[in-house]
């Protein structure tokens, strides 16, 4: 029986958005969430919505509200 090919990620969710967001400066979350689900397929919306309140929360991004439903999300230098 062949073993399973699913593997552990070497780099963290936090680690790839920090890196999406240097890459791109300050985009909308539905941009970034997009972003984030090509590397973690199995990423919800609600653990991209903890990722993000634990990143603003330690001074690491900054979320402000656009419209209704839309966040931007930028680095802090």
């Amino acid at each position: 029986m062949p073993m399973p090919t699913k593997t552990w990620k070497t780099i963290p969710a936090y680690f790839t958005l920090i890196a999406a967001l240097q890459k791109k400066g300050a985009v909308t979350d539905t941009e970034l969430f997009e972003a984030l689900t090509d590397e973690f397929h199995d990423l919800g919306y609600k653990d991209f919505s903890d990722l993000i309140l634990k990143l603003e929360i330690s001074g690491k991004i900054r979320v402000t509200s656009m419209s209704r439903g839309k966040r931007r999300v930028e680095l802090i230098a």
